[in-house]
């Protein structure tokens, strides 16, 4: 789900790139966009795919603020056209999710910048490079290597609860994490929903769609608010959001989860993506081959991101 503010760009802004202070990775940033990037291989190379990817950062956010009006629409057979190619692929990330849910190309728009910035990175000599989008990945890896994503409980105030291994063989190359915590808004009531998918797109809208089936329909504890009540301009309306959860019991959290695993093996059967953890009050289900990807047990070694 899109945050609030996630294309409301900045009066007299410019985009900043620059490196961090660790001399390994790239920021980039623009308005509400702020991209966290590292490549690793043939350091000509590497100079190379930063360069690039600043190049394609430079007017992305101008491009897809002039889409909005078209991004903010259900996606479906009604949808309007749209020309950028993020815009694109915001809404074939959506597309498959049309006919069963209320769903926007806007609930891919962090996945899929990270999916387009890492487009450009990738280039002869990079073995590994990822981008980190307010924490959707999109992930690159090549020949022997691999990468360490860490799972949280809530994105508000994450605590490592495990951890998702990608190596270069896997089909896992986006990861994407929605919550009703997080900065955007979610129907659901699912602390933390990750998802590991082929692209970041597909795993931020799949992320949208589960967190927001980890649900309590008519729990009268639950506290609800129209989008548009507490930002005029979002892309769900009048949907009802989520502001509190209470203390659930342990049959009302299996409920919810349960439910949010029903749609996540929906997907993982379709194909659509490879493995999911979903997170409600300290429960945590798992979705796809948990043995491939997915580790929940406290690790001491430090995640890649």
């Amino acid at each position: 789900m899109a945050a609030p503010h996630l294309l409301t760009p900045t009066r007299g802004r410019a985009a900043q790139a620059a490196m961090l202070a660790d001399g390994r990775r790239l920021h980039l940033q623009d308005g509400p966009i702020d991209l966290i990037i590292e490549a690793t291989g043939d350091p000509r190379a590497v100079r190379h795919a930063y360069a690039a990817a600043a190049q394609r950062f430079a007017g992305l956010l101008d491009a897809l603020c002039a889409e909005l009006p078209a991004l903010r629409k259900p996606a479906g057979r009604d949808a309007l056209p749209l020309a950028h190619p993020v815009a694109q692929r915001m809404a074939d990330a959506v597309a498959p999710f049309a006919d069963e849910v209320f769903i926007t190309p806007m609930a891919a728009v962090a996945g899929a910048v990270a999916d387009e910035i890492l487009k450009a990175l990738v280039c002869p000599g990079i073995t590994r490079a990822y981008v980190n989008n307010g924490g959707d990945i999109a992930v690159h890896l090549a020949q022997d290597a691999s990468f360490t994503v860490g799972l949280i409980d809530r994105p508000d105030q994450p605590r490592l609860i495990g951890r998702a291994e990608i190596d270069a063989s896997s089909p896992v190359r986006g990861v994407a994490t929605s919550g009703w915590h997080g900065r955007s808004f979610s129907l659901g009531i699912a602390d933390a929903v990750t998802i590991l998918a082929p692209t970041a797109a597909m795993a931020d809208a799949a992320a949208t769609v589960v967190a927001n089936a980890v649900d309590l329909p008519g729990h009268r504890g639950i506290v609800r608010e129209a989008a548009n009540e507490l930002q005029p301009d979002s892309d769900l309306g009048t949907l009802q959001v989520t502001r509190h959860v209470p203390r659930l019991g342990p049959a009302e959290r299996d409920a919810a989860l349960v439910a949010g695993v029903t749609v996540a093996r929906a997907l993982l059967s379709r194909g659509l993506i490879c493995a999911a953890a979903l997170h409600l009050q300290g429960e945590t289900a798992s979705v796809g081959d948990t043995a491939a990807f997915l580790s929940f047990e406290p690790q001491q070694e430090q995640p890649d991101a």
